[in-house]
């Protein structure tokens, strides 16, 4: 059986480019693994709270810049 995938989608692949860092350091930086950061990329796994706002603030974002909520329908 396949994961359902994640209501919560993200820009963060388009922002990472616009600032040159790569799947690598971005995971560094905020302490998971390249893994993790492919898959919430992806939209395979949503991040917690505390990891989606390091993610905004090391790409210099707002939260709601760099992920959104579609509910279904």
């Amino acid at each position: 059986m396949t994961p359902k995938p994640t209501r919560v989608v993200n820009n963060i692949r388009a922002l990472r480019s616009d600032v040159e860092m790569t799947q690598a350091e971005l995971a560094r930086r905020i302490g998971v693994t390249r893994q993790t950061v492919i898959a919430i990329e992806q939209g395979r796994y949503s991040p917690s709270l505390e990891v989606a706002f390091q993610i905004a603030h090391i790409l210099g974002r707002r939260l709601d810049e760099v992920f959104q909520y579609r509910p279904e329908g």
